[in-house]
């Protein structure tokens, strides 16, 4: 079987390189790691102390970012390199200020695995949520190297449960401790035989507990606002904003809305402001403009949606029509805004946990977005009530970088 994986690693190369010629993401994929280890030899010595951590994407990089700030806090004198599979995580924080090195994670052979232990020689190792590749655990696990799976989640349907997976397994080995979400996932690692397992919690409630703390302010946002409550939608697709755009042409004069689509292709803006028939602008046509006159401002750009949820009265999430389902909810939660969410959130713990609590409201269609949105304006003590329990859901799982923190050598 270690075999097949082998293969289907070179076969999986070949083919993305193909893949390349016609797919924009597929490209920088693939043409993100050609210089990789020319990077790694420039920028690390072999006598520097380094300490790796590995992302699959943006979200598993933020998650992972309480630990990798409190680790740069206590080992000063390492460098810390960062390493991501998809380009949706790398083009996004290839300029971190956190890491010391930030590249793509070449693929996962034998060859590449010797190659980059070789140049990086990391002293700790951190995978955050998943992404368990073979040839770099046994490579961790030959050279004895600490080695943390931080804020896991287990599921059935993964290889190591599977009657087919003791190679996946056996890889399991190279893990020093596996810090992980949910008792459900604890429980599936010790079904394997390891009793290396603590039930730490989830990183992001820390990441986003701190944004408390620093400066949300967005002058324009609070020129568009001009004291009206506004409603927030975050990282929308299409099949949310086909709905919401019913929703924002009756409503209020009153009531004002940013939207912050998660693409932003210019055909999928012009689209959506096609539909929506009250005053829309762009967030890049708003130089020299009375924000306050018009009724919804456009965000064309990322990196500001955190900042917004801070302005928000409510907050739509997207993703909920779509697969694999709804983006952050724990972003507008710690800022104590009540939310919105389409149906699809059942592979989310964090969702499941802030809907059976009644801090979220899961609508199908227009009829219940409209319901469930109008009595959030309207009923004063309902509204109160979802925003105390969002913000209390955020400050009572805080904690799980303390723990990992502990426990780590």
């Amino acid at each position: 079987m270690l075999f097949l994986y082998n293969l289907a690693i070179h076969v999986a190369g070949f083919f993305l390189r193909i893949t390349a010629l016609f797919s924009p993401k597929i490209k920088l994929f693939v043409e993100g790691r050609k210089n990789v280890f020319s990077i790694l030899e420039q920028k690390i010595k072999p006598e520097d102390k380094t300490i790796w951590f590995h992302s699959a994407s943006l979200g598993e990089y933020e998650q992972g970012l309480p630990v990798i700030e409190k680790i740069k806090e206590k080992y000063p004198l390492h460098k810390i390199i960062v390493t991501f599979f998809s380009p949706s995580g790398y083009e996004v924080r290839k300029n971190n200020t956190v890491a010391d090195v930030t590249v793509y994670l070449p693929l996962d052979t034998k060859k590449n695995a010797k190659k980059f232990f070789k140049l990086v020689h990391p002293e700790i190792a951190f995978f955050i949520k998943y992404e368990f590749w073979l040839n770099y655990l046994k490579e961790l696990e030959t050279k004895k190297t600490p080695t943390y799976l931080i804020s896991g989640i287990f599921r059935d349907n993964q290889m190591f449960f599977k009657w087919y997976g003791g190679f996946y397994r056996k890889a399991l080995k190279a893990f020093t401790y596996f810090f992980v979400q949910n008792e459900k996932s604890k429980q599936k690692v010790e079904s394997l035989g390891f009793n290396n397992v603590i039930l730490s919690g989830d990183t992001r409630f820390d990441r986003v507990n701190a944004i408390l703390e620093r400066d949300n302010t967005l002058d324009f946002i609070e020129n568009f606002k001009n004291n009206k409550p506004v409603i927030v939608i975050g990282s929308s697709w299409p099949k949310d904003e086909a709905i919401l755009a019913e929703y924002i042409n009756q409503a209020t004069e009153n009531v004002k809305f940013i939207i912050a689509p998660h693409n932003i292709k210019d055909e999928q803006i012009s689209n959506l402001k096609s539909q929506i028939k009250k005053s829309t602008i762009l967030y890049s046509e708003k130089e020299n403009k009375d924000l306050a006159q018009y009724n919804v401002l456009i965000v064309d750009t990322v990196g500001l949606l955190t900042k917004i949820y801070s302005y928000g009265t409510i907050a739509y999430v997207g993703g909920g029509f779509g697969n694999p389902g709804i983006h952050n909810i724990l972003e507008p939660a710690t800022f104590g805004i009540p939310i919105v969410i389409g149906p699809n959130y059942s592979n989310f713990a964090e969702a499941i946990s802030l809907v059976d609590l009644k801090g979220c409201n899961v609508i199908t269609n227009s009829e219940e977005l409209k319901n469930a949105l109008d009595k959030l304006l309207s009923d004063h003590s309902y509204f109160a009530e979802k925003s105390e329990i969002c913000r209390s859901f955020i400050q009572n799982n805080k904690g799980a970088t303390e723990t990992i923190m502990k426990n780590i050598s």
